[in-house]
């Protein structure tokens, strides 16, 4: 179904994607149904292996449409269609297509997420042609939120903050990951909003970056890890939190103190005109600093948007100018294994001179 959050800006963003276009000498892009055309049009039609692809050129776009699927996608979209048939294949259309929305293409951008078969097929039928990625173009304009996005974000950060909120009134003795994950699934879902993922990570699980939550239970004495996300109205939230159920380990507390100094030190070197490289390595040097450097295995954070992980990438060797309106994440940490791991995550939105965070709840250790 449809995006309605999107819905209104189908016109708009075409017309900025062709701005994009012409400004990085791209005459067609070619999305799959996926986040870029699902941002674009505020849909997508079904994905398998028949190719479906939209088709942008400087002033046509169309669909590349199994026949099968035609009606159901006409309901979201005015676009033309090339339909294709089983017992015909995709060739003839596939042609037609790319006539009449870049019959003199020299360079296309191509979907970095497109089924490799699909990219293939088109790029022989695109022979000659110069190629990059779509997340030149597509990307490139998803990366700068406009106010009703960050109003969405906002909101669902909000919602996130009750949910981490929720683990907390449940804490008892013996209850396990999982049962804390279904109370975040019940937060998000009561407040309107689709949970995407649950990172419950209880004691020495917390050391595991991506631990999958599963049967390990509490008891006096543990950390809890707390990382979840949840989408409303096509956008999403991500936030990352400690709890201790009594009082936490030996140590705890001061490795808490250097992540969140990280934390705020990414913060500060976060505004226009600097790169992604400088914050996190902002983070990265205090706890470098603090003698953690190599427990601390990840970036220090992503884009988040309609997807949860899109650019830009806050990583030490991207050299991406932070813009105003761009969104991501800041989340340094350190993973001591067989004791704890410590990740705090906040929201963070590139205003004209700092950023803002999206959270309201404090990154202290909530001790229950």
């Amino acid at each position: 179904m449809a995006d309605d959050a999107a819905k209104p800006y189908v016109a708009e963003r075409l017309a900025r994607l062709r701005q994009k276009m012409e400004a990085t000498g791209t005459d067609l892009v070619a999305l799959a149904p996926g986040a870029h055309l699902r941002w674009l049009l505020g849909f997508a039609p079904a994905a398998d292996e028949r190719p479906s692809l939209c088709l942008i050129g400087p002033e046509n776009a169309c669909f590349l449409m199994p026949a099968l699927n035609a009606d159901d996608s006409r309901q979201h979209t005015d676009l033309k269609f090339f339909e294709w048939k089983d017992d015909v294949g995709p060739a003839k259309a596939l042609a037609e297509a790319l006539g009449y929305a870049a019959p003199r293409a020299r360079r296309f951008g191509l979907d970095e997420t497109m089924r490799a078969d699909h990219a293939l097929m088109l790029t022989d039928a695109l022979a000659g042609c110069g190629r990059s990625f779509a997340s030149e173009t597509v990307g490139g304009l998803r990366m700068i939120k406009t106010a009703d996005e960050i109003a969405l974000l906002k909101d669902n950060a909000r919602i996130a903050d009750i949910a981490q909120v929720a683990v907390r009134d449940a804490l008892a003795e013996g209850i396990s990951e999982s049962e804390l994950a279904a109370v975040v699934q019940e937060t998000f879902a009561a407040h309107g909003a689709r949970p995407t993922f649950a990172i419950l990570a209880i004691g020495p699980n917390s050391a595991y970056p991506h631990h999958h939550t599963g049967s390990a239970t509490l008891k006096r004495g543990d950390i809890v890890l707390v990382d979840i996300g949840g989408m409303k109205n096509g956008y999403n939230s991500d936030i990352t939190r400690m709890v201790s159920f009594g009082e936490p380990p030996a140590g705890y507390r001061d490795v808490h103190q250097v992540v969140d100094a990280a934390v705020r030190a990414a913060m500060a070197a976060a505004r226009p005109g600097v790169s992604a490289r400088s914050v996190d390595l902002a983070a990265r040097q205090v706890i470098t600093d603090a003698g953690y450097g190599d427990f601390f295995t990840h970036r220090t954070g992503h884009g988040l948007g309609t997807e949860v992980h899109e650019q830009p990438y806050i990583t030490s060797a991207n050299e991406l100018v932070l813009e105003e309106g761009m969104v991501f994440t800041i989340e340094p940490g350190i993973y001591l294994p067989g004791r704890f791991g410590i990740r705090l995550e906040e929201v963070a939105v590139v205003t004209a001179n700092g950023c803002e965070i999206l959270s309201g709840l404090s990154r202290d250790l909530a001790v229950v």
